[in-house]
């Protein structure tokens, strides 16, 4: 006879407390109950059930192997669930949220490997640097870039944000190189409107931390105007080295003050606590922990 079939019917007499119970909850007859008791007590040489007249109840023993039936019953459904999930590829539409460099950049970038290695799922790309809702506006899951204020969402984290200060060569033919985040106070500085506070950027340096009160002729809600605008030669821009790195590396924009690094900035990926993880859920987020790790980025050559 099967063990496993013989330890369900175990578990279901100790639980029923009779040949007879047991036997109605598994659409069996009392006596194929009995022989599945029969043979587990034959194969182990012991007796698991005290029979009288009146009642039925567990040996000593029987209370023991009666707690084992159960983890090792829980461990073979836990690894049939997981045999059949395996099988149930992920599909569907997933709403997601990301912020606007990020999202338009490396997030842009990455997406297709996921989608060629995950053909049956559709990917709803939202861009932008408004704080969305993610329960309220429907996201599956969402991208943001700083400390989390919300702490009742699920957060797993991905790669720290790694920010550069620039400025076009032309801007700084024609105004002083600054050395220390204080000589910032004297330049024209762009300004990123979703920033809290906007004009106070923080470094990290030989003196430790340091914060300046920037001004500047432009404040603007995208990175990517940003850009344009030092480009031009219109101030110094403080903004993300994956949308900087190629102006850096063609000689248009010039890093400044290498000694002082703006504090790198933790990013997320955020999904609803109360939301059932469905297969496509899960392998969107564990593709991109895996594409944009957690752990610190290694220093950049400029």
């Amino acid at each position: 006879m099967d063990r496993l079939t013989s330890m369900q019917v175990f578990v279901k007499v100790a639980e029923a407390g009779s040949f007879i119970g047991a036997a109605g909850e598994l659409d069996m007859s009392p006596a194929m109950v009995a022989k599945h008791i029969r043979h587990l007590e034959e194969r182990l040489q012991i007796s698991l059930i005290r029979r009288t007249t009146r009642r039925q109840s567990l040996t000593d023993v029987g209370t023991l192997f009666l707690e084992r039936c159960r983890n090792v019953l829980a461990e073979v459904e836990a690894a049939e669930n997981l045999a059949a999930e395996s099988q149930n590829l992920p599909r569907g539409l997933l709403r997601l949220n990301a912020p606007v460099t990020f999202g338009s950049t490396s997030l842009a970038s990455a997406l297709p490997d996921y989608l060629r290695a995950n053909p049956e799922v559709t990917v709803d790309l939202s861009i932008t640097d408004r704080m969305v809702d993610l329960v309220d506006e429907g996201y599956d899951a969402i991208i943001r870039i700083g400390d989390l204020n919300d702490t009742s969402l699920r957060a797993r984290a991905l790669s720290p944000y790694e920010m550069v200060l620039c400025a076009a060569p032309s801007y700084l033919a024609a105004r002083p190189m600054p050395h220390h985040p204080a000589d910032l106070a004297a330049h024209d500085c762009l300004g990123f409107a979703h920033w809290a506070p906007r004009n106070h950027w923080v470094f990290e340096g030989p003196e430790g931390r340091q914060s300046v009160e920037v001004r500047g002729p432009l404040v603007v809600d995208m990175g990517h105007a940003l850009r344009a605008a030092a480009l031009s030669g219109l101030g110094i821009i403080l903004q993300p080295r994956m949308l900087l790195q190629q102006d850096i590396d063609h000689g248009l924009l010039v890093p400044l003050m290498p000694e002082w690094r703006h504090s790198v900035r933790p990013m997320h990926i955020l999904t609803a606590p109360d939301r059932r993880r469905t297969r496509k859920l899960e392998s969107l987020v564990e593709f991109l922990v895996a594409r944009f790790p957690p752990s610190p980025p290694a220093p950049h050559p400029e």
